[in-house]
């Protein structure tokens, strides 16, 4: 879940900033993930595409498709620049490479990222009767005049809403939507020019280059920059390119300028930057790898106090340019339709019981459920009330965002939509390995809808997984206490298994010394397992508080956080119950 971070914001911006005034001012500081689709974006409450000052603890900030550890994006934010009433020329950005965050919410508690699913309505203070138009929808406020002694920065006084649409379906799930409202709070604003700042990273996270092999391109038919990973490298060509797409305004009468810059070469904040935005200049593409410093910007708009300025920008993706193209010509149809189109079923419910050996799945709707097969949809073009088609299972050995294997498909029979095999609610999945995490996800769709030639949607398979790990119950007592493997072997890659023994922990890809896993099994409810070399000296205590697991895992690591070596190692697991000790004895291999 994410986390909101309440921080003592001028203290923070004098330590990042070297602002020595500081006010007794508080605010709250959010990050968010999007997670229904194939995007896996941050977002915060300061306006970026990237963590800024929240403590988002990913490694990977803009992910797709998810599970792949391919990262696309640094940096990224809106920034807008005009001429005040006095003639000055001032520029507020959410996010640059060589500037400060100039944008934040408010001090209010509320100011966070509001999470709203599709058809749900929202109570948001500055927005009133809030109704989700996505699988996922993202809201929250900030402005550039919270803060008024951030380092060199006079405020535009400008307040943006923004959200941002994430579909978990299909095509529309390798894109994001952002629309920011843009509201002039004190002064009116002349000449003034919307941009948006990408700084890309597009690559795998597992590449020892860092990245800095990227094409840079402008497409002026849909008025987007991208960023697309060439060939070279050590991690070859990603799967996607990452594109920034203005969809409004779309006036014909207003300047575009899109620049890029070589990482020295950056303007810096203010003035020079606001000449790069207004300037009309339209590069030619970037076909020499190199990393993408790009301001894609349009005006001038004229502002008065009180206007709110409408932009959308598209994120998009696909597989490779031709596959993004596609994705941004869908975008215009959507568009079109106001992004009002069908939608997938409700997620259905799904329910695990674990076994030995097994795992026993259940999805029969129950009093209280969202039953997905009810559902009804004002969007399609035909005049099926119930469009609900079927169930399909997945399954991981991997993690809860894959790759899955699709374990079975229940639908309706009698139509020509689906395999026909009949509606069914349980799945049993047998042969499993004990005390080894396994993922399943169970997804509704719904019929094509043939009218407007529109496909089956699909409920998100990520925003619905299940972790759920077979193994038998706590004995009794101690006595049949084991160690697995044993002996464990240091040049074995335990992290190659399917399923894995041994995996990275958090969202980290790569494997390290302390995913290393040892196991005890058979454990009693409560119980303490003691660790020693064969010369008697502790190595380490685990505490077993469980009653419905058996097992604990180890890292092969001492009470000081030291690894251990080669050697015959004993272990005593006493029975808190009753007091009975078992001894053991195991072999590691390095």
């Amino acid at each position: 879940m994410p986390t909101r971070s309440r921080i003592w914001l001028l203290l923070a911006i004098g330590i990042v900033c070297g602002v020595s005034s500081l006010r007794a001012q508080f605010t709250t500081l959010s990050w968010k993930l999007t997670t229904v689709g194939k995007v896996r974006q941050v977002l915060t409450n300061m306006g970026t595409l990237s963590p800024a000052q929240t403590r988002y603890p990913g490694l990977i900030l803009c992910e797709f498709p998810p599970g792949s550890n391919e990262e696309h994006l640094f940096q990224g934010g809106i920034w807008i620049g005009a001429i005040t009433p006095d003639g000055d020329t001032l520029l507020s950005e959410t996010q640059s490479h060589y500037g400060f965050n100039e944008f934040f919410p408010s001090t209010e508690k509320w100011d966070t990222i509001w999470t709203v699913s599709k058809g749900d309505t929202a109570q948001i203070p500055y927005w009133p009767d809030y109704v989700a138009v996505s699988d996922q929808d993202f809201v929250c406020r900030y402005n550039d005049y919270n803060l008024l002694n951030v380092q060199g920065h006079t405020p535009l006084y400008v307040e943006i809403v923004q959200t941002t649409y994430s579909w978990g379906s299909g095509q529309l799930s390798e894109f994001l939507l952002h629309t920011y409202y843009i509201i002039i709070k004190k002064i009116p604003l002349k000449d003034a020019y919307i941009a948006f700042w990408m700084h890309s990273s597009v690559g795998s996270v597992n590449a020892t280059d860092n990245f800095i092999d990227e094409y840079t391109r402008y497409y002026p038919k849909y008025h987007m920059g991208v960023a697309e990973d060439s060939p070279a490298g050590s991690d070859g060509r990603s799967y996607s390119p990452i594109g920034f797409s203005v969809m409004t305004p779309s006036d014909t009468t207003l300047r575009w300028s899109w620049n890029y810059f070589e990482h020295e070469t950056l303007p810096s904040r203010g003035q020079p930057v606001y000449r790069v935005m207004s300037s009309g200049n339209i590069m030619p593409d970037r076909l020499d790898p190199a990393r993408a410093h790009e301001i894609l910007a349009f005006g001038p708009h004229q502002l008065r106090v009180g206007d709110t300025l409408k932009v959308e920008m598209a994120e998009v993706f696909g597989n490779g340019i031709d596959g993004m193209l596609k994705n941004v010509e869908y975008l215009q149809f959507l568009k079109a339709k106001d992004f009002r189109v069908p939608s997938p079923p409700p997620r259905p419910v799904l329910r695990a019981t674990a076994k030995s050996h097994e795992i026993h799945l259940d999805w029969q709707p129950q009093p209280g459920d969202v039953n997905p097969e009810t559902y009804s949809d004002p969007y399609r073009g035909d005049t099926i009330t119930q469009p609900f088609e079927g169930y399909r299972l997945y399954k991981s050995t991997k993690g809860p965002t894959g790759p899955w294997t699709l374990l079975a498909d229940f639908d309706k029979p009698g139509d020509i939509d689906g395999p026909n095999t009949g509606l069914q609610y349980q799945y049993t999945d047998v042969g499993l390995l004990n005390n080894i995490e396994y993922y399943y996800s169970l997804t509704s769709y719904s019929m094509p809808d043939r009218v407007i030639n529109f496909p089956s949607q699909e409920s998100s398979i990520t925003a619905s997984t299940r972790t759920t790990i077979p193994g038998t119950a706590p004995p009794l007592t101690v006595g049949e206490v084991a160690v697995v493997p044993n002996p464990y072997r240091g040049d074995v890659a335990y992290n190659s298994y399917n399923p894995p023994w041994e995996k990275p922990s958090g969202t980290r890809p790569w494997w390290m010394e302390q995913d290393r896993r040892l196991q005890f099994i058979n454990l009693p409810a409560d119980c303490e397992i003691k660790i020693f070399t064969l010369a008697g000296d502790l190595v380490n205590t685990i505490s077993h508080h469980d009653p419905s697991r058996g097992y604990e895992d180890w890292n092969l690591t001492s009470y000081v956080g030291q690894a251990i070596s080669s050697g015959l190692y004993l272990f005593t697991c006493q029975d808190l119950a009753t007091g009975k000790v078992q001894v053991g004895k195991f072999v590691i291999i390095k």
